[in-house]
């Protein structure tokens, strides 16, 4: 019987600690991408609110446009061509019913409430930006056009931010 002799090889050399440096290396480059997608997920949700400011303000701008429309003779009197300032709204109006004048002032009062409701700092002002005699003449049944401005401050940047609309009733 003859004996084999079997030679043992020493296994490759290896170096040690490797796989844990690409471990630390990969959390790292992962926590780079996770803080970058926080990131893009901040910035996109403050998008998202300065579009959901420009959509209240075009619909607020929009309602004020209905509401003149709804009272044509308002418009013919010239009750809407300088509308800036909150004038009080007379109660009885609005229960017995409303002249001209009176629901203009009306509709003023209640679209500046939604204004300030929806919007941070919202406002807004109604001109008369062409007409007879430049709006100063009293017409009934002219054509006039008006500039709706929805005015609102953005919370994040303290800037004044408007949307404004061309309105010819």
């Amino acid at each position: 019987m003859s004996m084999m002799s079997f030679k043992l090889q020493s296994p490759p050399s290896r170096q040690s600690g490797f796989t844990l440096l690409e471990i630390l290396v990969a959390i790292v480059v992962l926590s780079i991408g996770l803080l970058g997608l926080a990131a893009l997920q901040v910035v996109s949700l403050n998008n998202n609110q300065v579009a959901y400011y420009r959509s209240i303000a075009s619909q607020q701008a929009y309602d004020m446009a209905d509401r003149m429309r709804a009272n044509l003779d308002g418009i013919g009197a010239g009750n809407y061509s300088d509308l800036t300032a909150v004038l009080p709204v007379d109660p009885a109006c609005i229960l017995a019913g409303c002249t001209s004048a009176q629901m203009a002032t009306t509709d003023h009062f209640q679209w500046l409430t939604n204004n300030a409701r929806l919007l941070p700092g919202g406002t807004g002002t109604v001109r008369c930006v062409s007409g007879p005699a430049g709006c100063v003449t009293i017409v009934a049944n002219s054509n006039r056009v008006f500039d709706i401005t929805v005015s609102w401050t953005e919370k994040d940047v303290d800037e004044t931010q408007s949307f404004v609309t061309r309105f010819s009733p």
